[in-house]
This record gives C-alpha cells, structure tokens and sequence, in this order.
C-alpha cells in the first residue's frame, strides 16, 4: 500500500474514469439504438396537440388560483399600444376594421384603420365564452386574456381548431396570456373597448387576499378608461354571493358607471352568453347553484348625474371608493 501511494497507481478502479467511459457502439460504428432513440426524442419533441387539431382539456388542466400580484417577467407587454399590430398574430384573415379614436391614435395618419379588440374576456378560462361570442358578435374583435400559460395554449389551439372545422368564421376571435391587473395601459387605448366581461373570476376567500380581486376601485377606474363613454359596458358573473356584494359594493357608488337594470338588459344577448356559455357557469348548472350577475354601463363623460370628486367631498361616507369601518 505504501508503494501504491508513492508511485500514485492503485489497482482498485477508479470511479471517475470509469464515468468517463465513452458511450458504447456497435460493431459498425454507430451510436446505442436506446441512445439514439432517446437523443432524437429530445431533440424533436412531439407536441401534444398539433396545431389544427381540437385540444383535449386534460392534457392542459391547471391550478386553478394565480396571484396575479406575484412578480412576474414571463409576460410580453409592449411599451405602448401603438407597438401592437393585432393582426399579425390574432386577427390574421379578418377583414373587419376598428378605428383608434383620432384622440388617441398617434400614429392615425400613417396608419388610420388599426385593427385592435373591442370586446375583451379577462380571465378567459378555456374560451368557452371567447368562442360564443366571435359567432354572436361577428362584427367585433374577441380576445380573451388569460394569466394561465397552459390554459392561453389550449384556447388557441381550440380557436385554430374551430377555423379549420368551420372556414370564414372564428377569424375575429384570439386569446393572448396577460395579467390584466398590470399591463392593459400598455396594451389598449383609452376608450377603444365596448364590452369587458369578468365571468367567474377567483373569489380570494381570505381578506389579505382581497387585493387580488379583479373588481376593485382602482381597477374599475382603469375599465372606465379603456370603455366607450356611452356605450361600453362592463358585465359581471359569479356562483358566490359574497363576491356578488362586493362587486356591487364597488361598482355601485363608482363615479363612471351606471348599473343597467331588468329592462335595459333584455334586449341584450350577452347576458344570455355570459350565464349559460362558459365552462364555469355549466358547471355551476350541473351543481344546481345560483348564479348572481350584474352589467354596468360606462357613462358619459358630460352626463349630468355624473359626480364630481373633490378635496371637500373626497372623504365623504358616501363618496368614491370610501367606506368608514365599523
């Protein structure tokens, strides 16, 4: 042993020169067929889903709850909305046309017929009501925006899927992965929007969570923005009744919108949409439960009935986005 030591030879084998062995090969020079095999497989691997073919749901099931408030660069978001050209790839064989509003559209005179969406699913889930409303609405520009990556693959796969079964419709219809409560300044114009529909969203049980809502008095700001004075519309959907109170407590006393009542809705086919075509609310049927829904109309900018917030009515008990704790 002592011999072995000074010469630096031993004649137990060596661990680490065994792990350099090379790979085996066949007698006529070729690589390991398992080898092989598994070496191709990773380098071309095969999707589940082609594109064109209908998507199976559970091959693309997720986790339900996101915190949408976590740190997160996965996401593409341009600097400003005149960065995105919608119909490359979104809206590439529609020939319908939105126009940017002249207050807005910076670049209207280079290019004064942007295709952009006005209608906008936050929290698209697996598109059921993406897909229901691009046939209801034919005339407008669907997208559904979904913060879910494996869900946003499937609905697109889904939308391919629907193109190619049923030639010349579908083609106004896209979903993009987004977090809404972050990045829609960086992708819409004030005003450019006529329909956000908030179907089912996650109800954050636990009060440290509630800032997660998706209905808040900042964010209610930020949908006014984005809606047509007048015309838009903003449409909400849940099975609890709790989160139902809290939309009404927020929306109602908001400055900027006006909840519609029985009447005003009946003509309206979305409400139709909205309670029967998503996979929540079929689910929900299935269940027996109660479905609870309100639709708010975005004001105009000089109506009369809308009030002005200042420093002496600010922190009013009845004022915007103020509630005095009991």
């Amino acid at each position: 042993m002592k011999r072995a030591r000074e010469t630096g030879h031993n004649d137990e084998p060596n661990d680490d020169v065994s792990k350099a062995q090379p790979t085996p090969i066949t007698e006529d020079g070729q690589m390991h067929e398992k080898k092989l095999k598994n070496d191709v497989s990773k380098e071309q691997p095969t999707p589940i889903t082609e594109d064109g073919q209908m998507p199976q749901k559970k091959f693309y099931r997720s986790r339900a709850h996101c915190n949408p408030l976590s740190h997160n660069n996965s996401f593409y978001y341009p600097t400003n909305p005149d960065c995105i050209d919608w119909s490359i790839d979104h809206y590439p064989n529609i020939q319908t046309t939105n126009l940017i509003p002249a207050a807005v559209a910076v670049n209207k005179e280079k290019d004064p017929a942007r295709l952009v969406p006005s209608v906008l699913d936050i929290g698209c889930g697996f598109g059921g009501l993406t897909i229901a409303l691009a046939t209801l609405l034919p005339s407008k520009t669907i997208l559904g925006l979904e913060i879910r990556a494996k869900v946003t693959e499937y609905v697109r796969l889904r939308i391919l899927a629907c193109r190619r079964d049923h030639p010349g419709q579908y083609e106004n219809c896209s979903v993009m992965r987004n977090n809404t409560m972050k990045f829609m300044p960086n992708l819409f114009h004030r005003a450019s929007l006529e329909k956000i529909f908030l179907c089912f969203p996650d109800p954050h049980f636990k009060k440290k969570n509630h800032p997660r809502r998706i209905v808040s008095e900042r964010l209610l700001s930020e949908y006014a923005y984005f809606l047509k004075p007048g015309e838009g519309r903003l449409y909400t959907i849940t099975d609890v009744e709790e989160l139902h109170n809290w939309h009404l407590e927020k929306c109602r006393p908001h400055p900027l919108f006006r909840e519609l009542t029985e009447d005003e809705l009946k003509d309206d086919p979305c409400v139709e949409a909205m309670y029967n075509e998503t996979e929540e609310s079929k689910k929900v049927q299935r269940a027996g439960a109660k479905k609870y829904f309100a639709v708010y109309e975005r004001i105009r900018d000089d109506d009369s009935s809308l009030k002005t917030i200042g420093a002496e009515n600010f922190w009013d008990d009845d004022g915007f986005g103020v509630s005095v704790a009991n």
